[in-house]
């Protein structure tokens, strides 16, 4: 069995995964080429095969195809395994078109980069190394996708319309504060509160009002000031 990748600062491991031997050893032989200190392993299989050998061999990047062995989007199961385990691997999606639900989910299941096969492959070896340097590797396109994704998930509303009336006037101090932009160390100041219980003011003040985090009830203390207006 081969040995694993030693984690030298130097060297970027990356493991190229395709849906035929061929295909992943063609991706490599040209990374080569570009003399970018890569050590490229490359090879294919099912999802499960290739969680595998990513398992064994950990490396810094995994440029995954979407279509493996077992499937046309089986690549992506690859990406969920990866994500729900503790493998430090930065993972590159490669996809045959950039359409809007691959993206999205490619990006949902913890890939960190979007490569499509019609880009010039001279890009591949740039998006490599800033996946591995922390970076996201996204289009403008692309990027579009997620801001809409971002956009519709769940439209800002108040569950009750008349949470205000519910709300202690301590509350109501704790949502004044937090819309003039404090935080909770510097509310506990300005109310002679511990932290620990100006926390527990603004979760109440979530469950009265049906609000989930803090931009929201800054939202809605806004709101709440122009209809006083």
């Amino acid at each position: 069995m081969d040995k694993p990748y030693q984690q030298d600062s130097e060297r970027v491991h990356v493991s190229v995964v395709d849906a035929t031997r061929m295909a992943s050893q063609l991706i490599a032989a040209a990374l080569k080429r570009f003399r970018n200190n890569f050590n490229i392993r490359a090879f294919a299989g099912s999802s499960s095969e290739v969680f595998l050998e990513l398992e064994n061999f950990r490396p810094h990047v995994a440029v995954i195809s979407a279509q493996l062995e077992d499937g046309r989007l089986a690549g992506f199961k690859v990406l969920h395994q990866l994500r729900a385990s503790n493998l430090k691997i930065s993972s590159v999606m490669l996809l045959d078109s950039g359409e809007r639900d691959l993206v999205v989910d490619a990006f949902r299941a913890g890939a960190r980069g979007i490569f499509c096969r019609g880009s010039s492959f001279n890009a591949l070896p740039r998006c490599i190394r800033r996946i591995h340097q922390g970076q996201i590797w996204i289009n403008n396109d692309e990027l579009e996708f997620l801001l809409e994704l971002v956009t519709n998930l769940r439209p800002f509303q108040i569950q009750n319309a008349d949470g205000k009336a519910l709300l202690t006037p301590r509350e109501r101090d704790v949502v004044r504060l937090v819309a003039e932009g404090m935080r909770n160390q510097e509310i506990s100041v300005a109310l002679n509160l511990c932290e620990h219980t100006v926390r527990n003011y603004i979760f109440r003040v979530f469950e009265k009002l049906g609000l989930s985090s803090r931009v929201e009830l800054v939202l809605y203390a806004l709101s709440r000031e122009n209809v006083a207006q």
